[in-house]
């Protein structure tokens, strides 16, 4: 094969859940550009379809679907909806995450820790659990999580010294536990034509630099990270759809760093 064929995701179908986020803007635009058809899904309707209209409007393939990961019939009626529409999803890409319920040891709450999970680890199982039997109904299909360098390493504390944030517990755990799905999911239904790998970026720039400017750790990120940078949405983009096409056909179980070289030190 080519090697430009490769690369390509011309025909194929692929649900990225949290694809109105932040990351799933360029996780989505990377797998259209790339030939997929992208069904953008996520509990904000609007705002799926606004990116839907504009991708289109690029003359790339999408559509929006709502999808709610803490709803078991949300859950069923997205996946219902894609394969009623194109009988078959090629690729999933499990990018939602919940913030909400966060914080340290001591002022994470029992409700919080449970929410967070409910969505980030829970709902992550849900949907992937709909999905995995069309898979292997076809012999193939493709799963990709983001994680993040906190579900790969401790979190350094220091570097957010002189401010007011944190690395929540929970987050960390729950990013940790997507690693081990992951590497079971690749284990489990390898010889059946499924693979499964993670992405685990660094510190995120537009959800990052672009809100909170600059302060202390801003500075000690950057300072910390070989790269001397944030994460932007174009460094996302290539590893995605390397994960997701056949140019990654003999990768399964990996968590790809992509991290400006945070965890090589």
């Amino acid at each position: 094969m080519h090697t430009r064929d490769l690369f390509s995701l011309e025909g194929k179908i692929a649900l990225v859940t949290g694809g109105a986020g932040l990351y799933g803007k360029p996780i989505c635009r990377a797998l259209a550009e790339a030939g997929a058809m992208v069904v953008i899904a996520s509990r904000d309707l609007v705002a799926c379809r606004r990116l839907a209209e504009e991708f289109q409007e690029d003359k790339y393939h999408a559509m929006a679907v709502r999808l709610d990961l803490g709803d078991e019939d949300s859950i069923r009626t997205c996946v219902e909806e894609i394969m009623r529409n194109y009988g078959r999803i090629d690729i999933l890409v499990n990018n939602a995450v919940t913030r909400q319920g966060m914080g340290d040891l001591d002022t994470v709450t029992k409700a919080g820790w449970e929410e967070a999970l409910r969505i980030n680890s829970t709902g992550m199982m849900l949907v992937t659990q709909a999905v995995v039997p069309h898979m292997l109904a076809a012999g193939k299909g493709n799963i990709i999580n983001i994680g993040s360098i906190q579900g790969t390493t401790g979190p350094r504390f220091p570097v957010y010294e002189g401010t007011e944030m944190s690395s929540p517990l929970n987050y960390t755990c729950d990013k940790w536990a997507m690693v081990g799905f992951t590497r079971w999911i690749a284990n489990k239904y390898g010889t059946r034509g499924i693979r499964c790998n993670c992405i685990s970026p660094g510190g995120y720039g537009p959800g990052v630099e672009d809100r909170i400017g600059e302060n202390a750790f801003t500075e000690n990120y950057r300072k910390l990270t070989p790269l001397g940078r944030f994460a932007q949405d174009d460094d996302i983009k290539g590893p995605v759809v390397f994960l997701a096409s056949e140019a990654s056909a003999y990768v399964t179980g990996h968590n790809l760093l992509v991290d400006g070289g945070w965890t090589s030190w």
